[in-house]
């Protein structure tokens, strides 16, 4: 038996790092997925191995179970954050497999399937194949749609959740199973992140769109038909550095980082408002797109006062600005991915933009549009 599941990519619409502070964010999916198989090994395969398949990578990490077993002596079937000495353990068989230098960043996620696959499965052979549409490190959430998609193919082998099969062939669960999906998925995301917000691997899990505060979740469906240019600068970042660097700077100017964080609270908090309100005509439409980009304005110059901008996103912003289009970076920030509000009453006028613009192409041919409007 086979089981496939898949979990959406997300964009982040205002609170990026406050919210590791307690601030609120306000993050949505999009229509961009990592697809996780997941088989296991029958007598008659004569496979006693654990098999984890890269597809976009072209790379195959293999451990025999018998080594699996005898690095975790002790695991937890319920979502635990990974001990000192587990950590130990997982460092060790990431280290065997000899990971290409161009590839070295994939360690991390590769540690985190470790710790779900043996926290969740155990010692069983099997061979898990990962597909994603997600650029790696662009701040679009491929780590937590990795980790949620992972979670859902492994959970459905036990009898934790339920759950059934979508007429697109798709694992389908119901809230509470999702919240055990999302656990779990939280525990990988701490592996590769260190102290994640949790709100990528949340908006991944629920989809759509949600509003986020540390112990507290809403989910909205936005009566604005919202259409966002999503482009990748192609410039890799650390999230866990960028995070570590605004905390950081907390501590050097606690009380001017603490204004910081409340105004971007209020910020989400008012863009969650307009979002939610009723839309009876287009004049609405207009009026509220004109509030957001102000909200995105300001929200991108909160962001460069925490120090996590970068030259690219510096260019994609004066580049649409000349459009007068409001634009922020989303995510982690120093590279990744930026956002560009497209109104409505000038959505098809500017499809012409990339040829119009001195921003080198490669930024915009890496360009997504997405409507932000459901998974």
């Amino acid at each position: 038996m086979e089981v496939k599941s898949r979990a959406p990519g997300k964009i982040i619409l205002s609170g990026e790092h406050a919210v590791v502070h307690g601030s609120t964010a306000v993050a949505s999916s999009i229509d961009l997925y990592t697809y996780v198989s997941l088989r296991f090994s029958t007598p008659s395969d004569d496979q006693d191995s654990l098999k984890l398949q890269l597809k976009e990578t072209a790379l195959e990490f293999s451990w025999p179970i018998t080594r699996i077993r005898a690095s975790f002596p002790q695991l937890s079937s319920t979502p635990t954050s990974c001990s000192v000495e587990n950590a130990k353990a997982i460092a060790a068989l990431v280290q065997d497999l000899n990971i290409p230098e161009a590839n070295f960043g994939l360690a991390s996620g590769v540690s985190a399937f470790l710790w779900l696959y043996s926290s969740i499965q155990g010692f069983k052979p099997a061979t898990v194949l990962v597909t994603s549409e997600l650029p790696l490190g662009s701040g679009l959430g491929s780590s937590a749609s990795f980790c949620v998609a992972l979670a859902a193919a492994l959970l459905a082998y036990t009898d934790s959740v339920s759950f059934h099969v979508n007429h697109q062939g798709w694992l389908s669960f119901g809230e509470k199973d999702l919240e055990l999906v999302n656990q779990w998925a939280f525990e990988g995301e701490k592996i590769i992140h260190g102290k994640p917000s949790g709100i990528d691997n949340t908006v991944s899990a629920y989809g759509n769109i949600i509003s986020f505060k540390l112990g507290s979740l809403t989910h909205m469906k936005s009566s604005v038909p919202l259409k966002m240019l999503i482009t990748n600068t192609k410039v890799g970042r650390n999230t866990k550095a960028l995070v570590a660097g605004v905390g950081e700077r907390m501590l050097r100017h606690p009380d001017i980082m603490a204004f910081v964080f409340s105004a971007v609270d209020s910020l989400s908090n008012e863009l969650t408002s307009i979002l939610k309100s009723p839309t009876p005509d287009e004049l609405s439409v207009t009026e509220k797109e004109q509030k957001i980009e102000e909200l995105m304005e300001m929200n991108e110059g909160l962001l460069q006062s925490m120090g996590v901008s970068h030259a690219t996103i510096q260019t994609v912003l004066q580049t649409t600005l000349k459009y007068k289009l409001a634009s922020k970076l989303t995510g982690a920030g120093g590279g990744g991915c930026v956002l560009t509000l497209l109104p409505t009453c000038i959505l098809f006028t500017y499809c012409s933009l990339p040829c119009a613009s001195n921003v080198p192409l490669h930024l915009w041919f890496s360009s997504f549009l997405f409507g932000l409007h459901g998974r």
